[in-house]
């Protein structure tokens, strides 16, 4: 999990009615962080800071969060924690924590006024540890889904997972948020592990990337409704530059166990974040993250729990 890397803790809040939550990684230390975006409906915020040319050169931890654009009210909670535990860019006699988020849209998955709050945001960061941590249909995961092409009535349960790759004394870390168009894929068979059914009540998966080859159109039943979000970290030294080089490398988990990955309606976004001052092949830990990312995805959906006309891997 992302927590064998030294030095990240994990906590999530959870609304189990309203199906949304928050996911929070924090930083013993300050981080160098990194990002890299893909597909055609990104929802982040704080990435100002992850500019090589900005005075800011750490970050102090990464959201994750439902809600869509409302989500991003979450960030103000853990600042608030943070804040009084004093941690954060000193400035003056206060500080001012630095804390990037990306956010997915959940809001067709329960109810729809239920958005992540300041208050979540303040819950989950108070509950973040350095042990292992829940997976599946919780935190940021609370409302995703994966298999959308023909619509949220043939789709399935997504959620959180996190796996880790070790080189060495390095460790590379992956923890992902997946509520993706296309369907979820086991990285070492191929198989079709979550995704689009062939009815409203079907058991049977379908070849989400086949049917839109075959002429299924994303443009007819899409919105912004999906995004795959995630942040990876390792106990390798890193500066800005080779965190977001990292995050790029990363990306190459997605397109392992997501099928398709990175389209149009997809806001897919992974973090990088250093927090130790270990010597790493860049290539090297790029591939590892790689690895890292795709099995946390697989992970997070075959943890995912059920719903009401929502199915998860597991029932399958």
């Amino acid at each position: 999990m992302i927590t064998d890397v030294p030095g990240i803790r994990v906590g999530h809040a959870t609304d189990p009615v309203g199906l949304t939550g928050v996911t929070v990684l924090l930083c013993d230390r300050p981080a160098t962080c990194g990002v890299e975006l893909r597909g055609g409906a990104n929802d982040v915020a704080g990435l100002d800071y992850l500019d090589p040319r900005h005075l800011v050169t750490t970050v102090d931890g990464a959201v994750l969060g439902g809600g869509s654009r409302f989500g991003e009210e979450a960030i103000y909670g853990v600042m608030r924690w943070l804040e009084e535990r004093g941690v954060g860019f000193a400035a003056g006699p206060t500080v001012v924590p630095h804390v990037p988020g990306a956010f997915l849209f959940d809001l067709s998955v329960g109810d729809g006024r239920a958005r992540p709050t300041r208050e979540m945001g303040y819950e989950a960061a108070a509950r973040a540890v350095a042990s292992p941590m829940a997976e599946g249909s919780v935190g940021a995961g609370a409302g995703a889904s994966v298999g959308k092409i023909h619509g949220i009535a043939r789709a399935m349960r997504g959620g959180v997972g996190s796996a880790s790759v070790r080189l060495g004394e390095v460790v590379v870390g992956a923890l992902v948020v997946v509520n993706a168009v296309g369907d979820v894929r086991d990285p070492d068979t191929g198989a079709l592990v979550a995704g689009t059914r062939d009815a409203a009540e079907g058991r049977r998966l379908v070849d989400s990337a086949r049917e839109l080859l075959a002429g299924a159109a994303l443009g007819g039943f899409a919105a912004p409704e999906h995004t795959t979000i995630g942040v990876v970290a390792t106990n390798a030294r890193l500066d800005r530059v080779q965190a977001a080089t990292l995050a790029s490398l990363g990306m190459l988990g997605f397109a392992k166990a997501l099928s398709p990955p990175h389209t149009a309606f997809d806001g897919d976004t992974l973090f990088a974040l250093s927090v130790g001052n270990l010597p790493a092949e860049p290539s090297r830990l790029g591939l590892a993250a790689a690895d890292a990312v795709a099995r946390a995805i697989c992970r997070g959906a075959r943890a995912a729990v059920s719903l009401p006309h929502l199915p998860a891997a597991r029932d399958l």
